[in-house]
């Protein structure tokens, strides 16, 4: 294990206690039964839909949702299955487009036990699984779509494909989590300004969308992450990508980039959509449709920029 894997395993560690201290007030109840795969599909391919593939599940049942889903689709699927003292799980993923450089889109699979993950993050799964049928990708591109495993064990999942796989045609990464409550893009985790950066700034503007507005560009937050780091510290230009209330934007604000402090002060009550994160509460019920459907339509258009 690499120093830097040591770091991302302990920062795991760090963000499950702060969960931890965050939902003590809470009592851990039964999660209630998931829908059936047969009944789940016949409710459409929409994002909102298609949560129950993976919500109040195990993550063995996810992650066995997930491939059965994309194999009823007849896409190529390929497999990446990884067993480490941290943990183990498959991460699955679909290329769509011939062209050289490749965009990875990705969404965690997994959950945190006790949580229906809803937020966090069958609704990033939702969206992709969504454009699957639907992308048109220009020539040049190739997006691959990254259904991670482990990604609450810090970012295990991300970091085995890091390693194990040839990254080279790799132009950027972006990793949805928490797209389903809100109005308000963020794109954070955002440093040193890359090409790859600009193209998807360029097509958010393109979209109709209004920086410090209708998206915000933040900086490095500590402790919360996504699988977009493991890419990241590979040299790889990658970034988080959310939905946020635009009215709690200084609220959360504070909580995100001082998630410590922000414990204290949000004892009682966090910001929106981090009242809900890791918790019981995280329900498909509390996801608003259009803000799916808001990331849906932007990842369109920088698909379609980035040709």
């Amino acid at each position: 294990m690499s120093l830097r894997d040591v770091g991302f395993y302990v920062r795991g560690r760090i963000n499950s206690g702060l969960s931890r201290v965050l939902n003590r007030r809470r009592r851990p109840a039964p999660l209630p039964p998931p829908v059936p795969l047969a009944e789940a599909v016949a409710r459409g391919d929409d994002p909102l839909a298609l949560t129950a593939l993976l919500e109040n599940r195990s993550n063995a049942e996810r992650q066995a949702a997930m491939a059965w889903y994309l194999e009823r689709l007849g896409v190529t699927i390929s497999r990446h299955a990884f067993s480490t003292f941290e943990g183990h799980g498959d991460n699955l993923s679909v290329d769509i487009g011939i062209g050289d450089r490749v965009v990875v889109l990705i969404a965690h699979h997994d959950a945190v036990p006790g949580s229906p993950g809803a937020n966090d993050n069958a609704g990033s799964v939702g969206i992709l699984l969504h454009l699957l049928p639907r992308l048109r990708v220009p020539p040049s591109l190739r997006v691959r779509l990254l259904f991670t495993a482990a990604e609450e064990l810090g970012y295990l999942g991300a970091r085995v494909y890091v390693r194990e796989t040839p990254l080279r045609d790799v132009a950027g990464v972006l990793s949805l989590e928490l797209c389903g409550i809100g109005d308000s893009l963020a794109v954070w985790d955002v440093g040193a300004e890359s090409a790859f950066l600009r193209r998807v700034t360029g097509a958010l503007d393109g979209f109709g969308l209004r920086r410090d507005a209708s998206y915000h560009l933040v900086g490095r937050i500590p402790i919360f992450g996504s699988d977009h780091r493991a890419f990241a510290a590979a040299g790889i230009p990658a970034y988080g990508l959310s939905v946020v209330p635009l009215a709690q934007a200084e609220p959360l604000r504070r909580f995100a980039l001082s998630p410590v402090r922000g414990a204290l002060l949000h004892a009682v009550r966090r910001p929106p959509p981090f009242d809900t994160y890791h918790t019981p509460g995280d329900a498909s019920s509390t996801l608003d449709p259009r803000a799916l459907d808001l990331v849906a339509r932007a990842l369109t258009a920088i698909v379609a920029d980035l040709g």
